[in-house]
């Protein structure tokens, strides 16, 4: 909520300053009347006067608002902000994009503003450990672009992004499935490991995660439960730190299975 407020109150106040600088900005009659010098002009200015820059586009937005130039006009000011790269410009540069999608929903840049949107939220990314808001959000919307837009040159970037979001929730979820598991909260760490196995197959750690899912199986009795995961981090990676453990406890099992047959025999 407390968040809402303050991107709330950061918009009025960007519109405010657009408000108050546009009253100030004189434009020539005949630039006012042609779009495309108007839009020119804002594309002069964009770079190293963002602000007067803004305003001459907005005026090209607002006097012809379902122009061609107007839609240029629109990227032109949500890459301004994008590339500022601070959290508060992102934010608004996310609204502009999204702003463009509405107005403009048939234009072919629609697949490009959807992948800027997104990658408001990827270039904000915290690693594995922290905070992972803005991750599962730039992962919700490089999939919208990939669903709505899979034909699109942007569609095969996102689909890279998508890969390296998932690996990052992926080595997020280890680290607390590994937290649980050194805590012995085996349950736990099942079940955040199998949702891994679920939403990330192309997880690059599997043999870590192989190991600690058939390890809580094991330490929870559930031996038959462990032995497949033991057996496919074996087959599967054979150079890991992991399997040697892995074989270690295969052996200990069929060693329990021999005791216990001996035991029966009597």
């Amino acid at each position: 909520m407390r968040r809402n407020i303050i991107v709330s109150v950061i918009v009025i106040l960007v519109l405010i300053s657009f408000n108050c600088k546009s009253k100030e900005l004189e434009i020539d009659p005949e630039i006012a009347s042609n779009e495309q010098a108007l839009f020119e002009r804002g594309q002069q200015f964009i770079k190293k006067n963002p602000e007067k820059g803004r305003l001459y586009l907005r005026q090209v937005i607002d006097s012809f608002p379902k122009s061609f130039y107007a839609q240029r006009a629109m990227l032109e000011i949500a890459d301004s902000y994008y590339r500022k790269g601070d959290e508060s410009n992102m934010i608004i540069a996310a609204s502009e994009y999204r702003e463009f999608i509405s107005r403009f929903p048939y234009s072919p840049s629609v697949p490009y503003a959807q992948y800027r949107i997104a990658m408001t939220y990827f270039t904000k990314t915290n690693k594995a450990g922290k905070d992972q808001t803005k991750t599962k959000s730039a992962l919700a919307e490089f999939k919208k672009l990939v669903t709505q837009y899979p034909n699109s040159e942007e569609a095969e970037q996102a689909n890279e992004k998508i890969l390296e979001c998932e690996e990052k929730l992926a080595k997020h979820s280890l680290l607390i499935a590994k937290h649980y598991y050194q805590v012995r909260t085996y349950n736990a760490t099942i079940d955040r490991l199998k949702e891994i196995l679920t939403k990330y197959p192309n997880f690059s750690e599997m043999d870590k995660l192989y190991f600690y899912l058939a390890d809580s199986y094991y330490q929870s009795k559930r031996e038959e439960e462990a032995l497949p995961y033991f057996r496919k981090l074996i087959s599967d990676y054979p150079e890991s730190k992991f399997t040697k453990k892995a074989q270690k406890r295969l052996e200990e099992y069929e060693e329990n299975q021999e005791t216990i047959k001996k035991d029966s025999s009597y």
